[in-house]
């Protein structure tokens, strides 16, 4: 088996060695791809971003299986352009895919589905943003509704802050990301990241959590960055509760944008309360995916493959093809 892997960064790196590890497969070819990568798979020059480049390398290249590692062209309907196209892809349509491209569609769904999260309100005007803000008691936190590699968040815990936030994101601080601003109610506890691969038939397997380190600055100070670090397995995400965000939150948002192909990626807060939903992600995480693919058992490219063969029955995804260290199985369908 040939495997493209699209993208060039640390989780694409990651990607690209599991999946050479698998006896199945032949070649791993990386697009982008960086000078760490090569030791392990061909490169192509071709951008992640350049989506006519990207289908024309498949036309060319005639892989068995891609890969998409970022998030931007999966947004831009790269998997679609590349199904419509006969290729088998892991990663989900540019529809689904906007459960990350549009935090206040992501909220949507969630209201839709009753999904625990955060009280949030999505606001183009900054007055409007400001008093929703008041009524969480005047601190909460700030994001960009579309894609800002990881930097688009302000965690504001004075009110001075906020507005400053909120006033810098509809001016055009992260461009059209920015053009609607998000004001969310501040949780607290721990972070975590939970992964569920699913093949769009209803079926998903739970990978091992995460956690990364955020903030830029030593002792957490600073501000947020797409993750300074992260380590695997996290001890605070019991069986129980792992299992609970797969029934509660990962498999209702799954049948809401069916057929979802790849990666549910759901970034937790741990609070009092139970698990709140912070965010969804279309992929894989960076850097999560670094600390996570090693405890992996099973054979890796089996499952992505399984899981992009979503229009058969031979696709259908198995818990028993990939399982964590220590085991944990979904417990259902999703």
């Amino acid at each position: 088996m040939r495997v493209l892997v699209v993208g060039g960064g640390g989780r694409e790196h990651a990607l690209a060695w599991g999946l050479a590890r698998s006896p199945q497969v032949d070649e791993v070819v990386a697009a982008p791809g960086n000078v760490g990568i090569a030791s392990i798979a061909r490169i192509e020059p071709v951008a992640a971003d350049d989506l006519d480049g990207q289908v024309a390398l498949a036309a060319r290249e005639h892989p068995d299986l891609v890969v998409v590692g970022p998030e931007a062209p999966l947004v831009e309907g790269l998997a679609d352009r590349l199904r419509a196209d006969g290729h088998r892809v892991f990663g989900p349509s540019g529809a689904a895919a906007r459960i990350e491209g549009s935090k206040a569609f992501a909220k949507e769904v969630m209201a839709r589905r009753g999904v625990p999260t955060a009280r949030a309100g999505a606001f183009d005007d900054a007055g409007k943003a400001v008093a929703f803000l008041d009524e969480l008691g005047g601190i909460g936190v700030v994001k960009a509704d579309g894609l800002a590699a990881g930097k688009g968040v302000t965690v504001a815990t004075d009110r001075a802050s906020a507005v400053v936030a909120i006033e810098e994101c509809l001016a055009g601080a992260f461009g059209e990301a920015g053009r609607t601003v998000l004001v969310e109610e501040m949780l607290e506890g721990p972070e975590v990241s939970v992964f569920g691969v699913t093949d769009g038939n209803g079926n998903c397997v739970l990978l091992d959590a995460a956690s990364d380190h955020k903030r830029i600055g030593d002792g957490d100070t600073g501000p947020n960055t797409g993750g300074m670090g992260a380590y695997s397995p996290v001890p605070r995400l019991d069986q129980e509760t792992a299992t609970q965000v797969l029934d509660t939150v990962i498999a209702p948002v799954v049948d809401e944008l069916r057929p979802y192909v790849g990666v549910l990626f759901v970034g937790l807060m741990l609070t009092a309360d139970g698990p709140k939903v912070l965010e969804f992600n279309c992929r894989f995480g960076d850097p999560e995916t670094q600390s996570i693919l090693p405890l992996l058992e099973g054979d890796f490219a089996a499952a992505l493959a399984a899981a992009g063969r979503a229009s058969t029955s031979a696709g259908r995804l198995r818990s028993s093809t990939v399982r964590s260290q220590p085991p944990r199985r979904s417990r259902g369908r999703c």
